[in-house]
């Protein structure tokens, strides 16, 4: 197994119009850890997902769609007493999506240690998230876990802060968040997210970072993403687009640089790669579906216009 997730996995309802005027939907799937192992799936790696589900309808379609993109999912727990969450998408200004949750008391915020200690995987890479230790005390002790399982299994663990204000206050996001930044080898944060971890510019926070024996510290800063590690600085631009939505670039980011990870590539490769994933993703409408394969890497340095005969 090359990586390792688990979180909460949603049914995404995507409106076709405003929501309060009766608009229709269409529905997916959602979540920051599925949609990284959806990418990394794609992009021919090994990826499992490990979380709960209730067992209506909508945990049926996380697993199906997370199963037939290649993603393990044998270590999913059905939660018979609650439900599985849902997420609303509203894209109420052509650039302006707003969100809303239906999550409180989900079967995926009762994720707990027993769900995650003993997984029967050898992975790479752990990989886990700021959002689900937002959730519940249940969630960041599951999440705890599984890091203490990577480290047990010599597996590298990856974090991406990915901070959710609505969730949790600051505050309590650097309480939480800042243990788990230290014993990661791989932190992936924006600028602001960064900052949760210490004071100062993003230079000396990574610098701090690295001092206490984290690997790389990946900053990703709108048009460009720079790499911190003990050799030096690296920064890399993104590609300019005009994206459809918005909404899993950074989920898409992530699968690419980890992918790069997985594949050996050095720092300012792995960085072009997560821009070249997270362009793909804010190409197309939903959190993973517009996510290259491996094959389409090269889609994004044709001309536009460009016909594939």
């Amino acid at each position: 197994m090359d990586v390792l997730t688990a979180g909460e996995a949603m049914m995404a309802l995507r409106a076709t119009g405003p929501i309060r005027l009766g608009s229709g939907f269409t529905t997916s799937i959602a979540g920051a850890e599925s949609n990284v192992a959806i990418g990394l799936s794609r992009l021919g790696h090994t990826a499992a997902w490990a979380g709960r589900v209730g067992t209506d309808e909508a945990g049926h379609l996380v697993t199906r769609t997370l199963g037939a993109e290649g993603v393990d999912v044998s270590a999913v727990r059905r939660d018979g007493t609650a439900p599985t969450g849902v997420i609303m998408f509203e894209q109420r200004l052509p650039d302006v999506t707003r969100v809303q949750y239906l999550r409180a008391g989900s079967a995926g915020s009762r994720l707990c240690p027993d769900d995650v200690e003993a997984l029967p995987f050898e992975p790479r890479i752990v990989h886990v998230t700021g959002i689900t230790p937002a959730l519940g005390a249940s969630c960041r002790d599951a999440v705890t876990a599984l890091c203490r399982l990577a480290r047990s299994r010599n597996a590298q663990i990856s974090l991406d802060l990915n901070h959710r204000p609505r969730l949790w206050t600051r505050e309590a996001a650097a309480e939480a968040l800042a243990p788990l930044a230290a014993g990661a080898d791989h932190v992936i944060a924006s600028p602001d997210e960064l900052a949760l971890l210490g004071s100062g510019p993003p230079e000396s926070i990574a610098a701090r970072l690295l001092d206490g024996g984290v690997t790389e510290v990946v900053v990703k800063n709108g048009d460009e993403a720079r790499s911190y590690t003990a050799d030096g600085t690296r920064t890399v631009p993104a590609h300019r687009v005009n994206p459809v939505d918005s909404i899993g670039a950074g989920d898409g980011f992530v699968a690419g640089y980890l992918s790069g990870l997985l594949d050996g590539l050095d720092a300012e490769a792995r960085l072009r790669r997560a821009h070249t994933v997270g362009a793909f993703a804010v190409l197309t409408r939903g959190d993973w579906e517009g996510l290259p394969r491996r094959d389409e890497l090269d889609l994004i340095g044709l001309p536009e216009g460009a016909a594939l005969r």
